[in-house]
């Protein structure tokens, strides 16, 4: 596990850990001002977790706000506990709030996750479990929001929100210039692709969301980057470059792929892509992730008019 870093002077960076899970931590920012520490994505819910995220802010001092930079379980677990703890206020984005799942899944079917699977010809058996959704429920409501260009109540420090939308619809890099760093949360990661996915219930088109917030960060190019994930790097602007490069190959990779099969489902064309470690190895989660992956590259293509949908369940894809 990596040390608690200072980063800068009143940044600090605290690796939370991930239980069995590959990325092994989130990397949890605390800007420290006068008045207390407002901590940027708390991590995953585990008593390891609150162990060492108690740890590292023991000596830093009061916590009074907790930021998000989107609301998956390994940023956002943490939020409601630490809360609890501290009395401190949750933020996110405004589209964020509205993405979460305890108010975009609750008016759904009962077996809405089962529905989405047939609709992309997928087994059944990956279907989200009750208690899974319990848990995604649970996760803690935002006390307020920021917007786009908002300043984040720190003292002494401006601390900017950038709204790039993509991974999440209220996904938030965290801008501070006169510290040099951008918070890029799960947005741009110095090695890893991040999961650009359509999931039960959204119609939506992330990619083409996410390419456009890729040409916004772009311009920060003068930046070090703080991610969440894996180490510090610099060259946003290159790293938004290689990632845009990476979505058209794989957009030309899924076409190939559609004219071999004729008229494919999503799952079909999955389970015909590359996948770092082989679609062989890819086990539950990990399936339905490179499944939503998949569907998400479709829902962009047909928006610039490269492939076509025909049929509703399963749905199938033509060029």
């Amino acid at each position: 596990m990596m040390p608690l870093e200072q980063v800068r002077p009143g940044l600090w960076s605290i690796p939370v850990p991930i239980p069995d899970n590959p990325l092994r931590y989130t990397l949890t920012y605390a800007f420290q001002d006068a008045t207390g520490v407002l901590v940027v994505d708390p991590g995953w819910d585990s008593p390891e977790g609150r162990e060492v995220l108690t740890a590292a802010l023991r000596d830093l001092g009061e916590v009074t706000g907790i930021v998000l930079t989107h609301v998956h379980p390994d940023h956002h677990g943490l939020s409601g506990w630490l809360r609890e703890q501290t009395g401190a206020w949750i933020g996110m984005h405004p589209a964020e709030a509205e993405w979460l799942p305890a108010r975009r899944w609750r008016d759904q079917p009962p077996d809405f996750s089962g529905r989405w699977l047939r609709r992309h010809g997928a087994p059944e058996d990956l279907r989200l479990t009750p208690d899974r959704l319990d848990e995604l429920f649970a996760m803690a409501e935002p006390d307020r929001t920021f917007d786009d260009g908002d300043l984040l109540p720190l003292t002494g420090r401006e601390l900017r929100a950038v709204w790039t939308p993509g991974h999440t619809p209220g996904h938030l890099c965290l801008h501070d210039a006169s510290a040099g760093v951008l918070l890029t949360g799960d947005h741009l990661l110095p090695r890893i692709s991040p999961n650009i996915a359509v999931h039960p219930g959204d119609e939506g088109d992330p990619l083409t969301d996410y390419l456009a917030s890729l040409d916004r960060t772009a311009k920060f190019a003068d930046e070090e980057a703080l991610p969440a994930h894996e180490y510090r790097f610099r060259g946003i602007d290159t790293r938004a470059a290689d990632l845009r490069r990476h979505h058209e190959e794989r957009g030309h990779e899924i076409l190939r792929v559609v004219a071999e099969l004729g008229e494919p489902t999503a799952w079909a064309v999955a389970a015909r892509l590359t996948w770092s470690r082989g679609w062989d190895a890819l086990r539950g989660l990990m399936r339905r992730m490179a499944l939503a992956e998949t569907v998400a590259h479709l829902h962009h293509l047909a928006a610039t008019g490269s492939v076509r949908r025909t049929g509703t369940e399963p749905e199938r894809w033509s060029r």
